[in-house]
């Protein structure tokens, strides 16, 4: 049987260290037998603290991470200046045998990355850490976007419930979509969640502000409905099409292009989620004309289609 060995850090969030148990606990063969065993541990086999008013027992101390085919770390709460990073447990990982998977959820990537396990490979994690991990880890492929990364024999996710699709990406990867979709059902999971975690992250419209492009952003804003071609914004600006676009990238970061559909990707998102509007009603609004697309911006930008994003998002009193 495929032991699992989840290490339990103090501070952990409670939801997301009982995930592999709940996910990969749920697993059966033919015979109906268990595929794997999951375990807890804590690096001194000591009760650990939660992010909660509770801490929890284990029945294992570091030992048991010599015996782990996988290591699964839940998050927990950490200090995102230098002198946490130093206090975090990497000496962990001197246990483990050769060829041990290794997977962490949301915010434990950091334990990988303190430890050098990610350096120069793709990892993701919680979308609102994402910064302060490439600056603390800048040797590390972070994305931001997508809710797992797979890399053999290293694994990360986003946050919270990205554990869960990870989980159950790794029954899919070791025993095929009928156990995965088995276990899925006694969970009452998806098996599989369309897009990534872009579609979850809040990109704000920036605010007004006294810079060149400012008065040209606003007035823009007022018409996304309609085609906006560089020249008229340049007109408007009372710039050359050069110029603005050197002063878009200075005071926002993207070039005008870029950051007109951002801003209709973003009325599209509010419009989905708060109007009875149609999807090709809404691609109007938006600017992007049709339904077809508005759908290849969603699933560039989001990686979900229109129809997805609004049955995830729809508010019950919109």
């Amino acid at each position: 049987m495929h032991r699992v060995v989840v290490l339990a850090v103090d501070r952990v969030y409670p939801f997301e260290l009982g995930i592999p148990g709940r996910i990969l606990g749920a697993a059966r063969g033919p015979a109906d037998e268990r595929l794997y065993e999951v375990i807890t541990c804590s690096p001194d086999g000591r009760p650990v603290t939660t992010s909660a008013d509770f801490a929890v027992m284990v029945e294992h101390g570091a030992e048991a991470l010599e015996t782990a085919d996988t290591l699964v770390i839940p998050p927990f709460v950490w200090d995102p200046v230098d002198e946490g990073v130093r206090e975090l447990p990497v000496g962990v990982f001197a246990l483990l045998r050769p060829g041990t998977r290794v997977i962490s959820i949301c915010t434990a990537a950091v334990l990988l990355a303190a430890a050098g396990l990610l350096d120069g490979r793709p990892a993701t994690t919680h979308w609102f850490e994402a910064e302060r991990c490439q600056r603390l880890f800048p040797n590390v492929k972070w994305d931001a976007d997508v809710l797992f990364v797979d890399d053999g024999d290293v694994l990360t996710s986003a946050g919270v419930a990205a554990g869960v699709d990870l989980c159950m990406h790794i029954l899919r990867r070791d025993h095929g979509s009928a156990v995965a979709n088995r276990a899925a059902r006694y969970c009452v999971t998806p098996p599989w969640r369309d897009g990534g975690q872009a579609q979850y992250i809040e990109r704000p419209v920036p605010g007004p502000s006294t810079t060149a492009t400012a008065a040209t952003r606003a007035w823009a804003l007022e018409r996304l409905d309609r085609p906006l071609p560089l020249s008229e914004l340049a007109g408007h600006a009372r710039m050359s099409v050069r110029t603005l676009s050197r002063r878009f990238q200075q005071e926002v970061g993207m070039s005008p292009g870029d950051w007109l559909t951002r801003q209709r990707i973003e009325l599209a998102r509010h419009l989905l989620e708060a109007s009875d509007l149609s999807i090709d009603q809404i691609a109007r609004r938006a600017g992007f004309g049709t339904a077809a697309s508005l759908r290849q911006h969603m699933h560039a930008t989001l990686g979900v289609s229109p129809l997805a994003y609004r049955r995830t998002f729809r508010t019950s009193d919109g």
